[in-house]
């Protein structure tokens, strides 16, 4: 991180609700005068989108997916994310690396330290400041999904999937526990804010 740029991730199931808040705490930095880069992964470059298109709809093994994916971040990070931390801006990323941990790691019970390997190479100790995670039973979240759009092929996956893919968020909680703040993603949207503001505040970037 340097002295001024801020590197914010929001992960979680989908169906946790992480793109409200994302959009409001954008909005609250964007009106106190901070320039705001918003991304995501997969994606956030013209190249990384392209790599996303391949990985949410087309059938591969969970080596060539994260392959994929670390192939997607290493340009995310060096066209769109280390530029903007380098001039200030404040960065909110829809998902980064713990989501490979947790989908490709826990759900597809791939290798932890291949994965560890790369995240290495990738990022060369880039590491978010703060990453907010949206914790929710898979059940409540795939109710959630099942009204808003039609599944890509990882949304589209069992309950026993996503009990796997959370337990891998939980396992880079433990790993890392001061860069994580756990959110309580079932409450509602008012509470779940409020626990938002409260981490923000509590951080110092409120």
């Amino acid at each position: 991180m340097t002295a001024t740029g801020r590197f914010i991730t929001f992960e979680g199931i989908d169906g946790a609700g992480k793109t409200t808040h994302i959009d409001a705490l954008e909005q609250v930095w964007r009106q106190a005068g901070h320039e705001v880069v918003r991304t995501r992964e997969p994606g956030g470059t013209p190249l990384a989108e392209q790599l996303r298109g391949l990985f949410l709809h087309q059938p591969m093994d969970a080596l060539t997916e994260a392959l994929l994916v670390f192939a997607g971040r290493r340009d995310h990070l060096t066209t769109v994310i280390e530029p903007a931390l380098a001039r200030g801006a404040r960065v909110l990323c829809d998902r980064f690396t713990d989501a490979t941990f947790a989908y490709q790691g826990g759900g597809r019970g791939f290798d932890l330290s291949v994965l560890a390997t790369l995240e290495q190479w990738v990022q060369q100790g880039r590491q978010p400041e703060l990453t907010l995670l949206f914790d929710l039973p898979p059940d409540v979240a795939a109710g959630r999904l099942s009204a808003a759009r039609q599944p890509d092929r990882f949304e589209a996956q069992d309950t026993a999937f996503f009990e796997r893919v959370r337990a891998g968020y939980r396992a880079r909680v433990a790993a890392q526990p001061t860069r994580f703040a756990l959110i309580d993603a079932s409450r509602t949207p008012a509470e779940v804010a409020e626990q938002v503001r409260a981490v923000l505040a509590e951080r110092g970037l409120a």
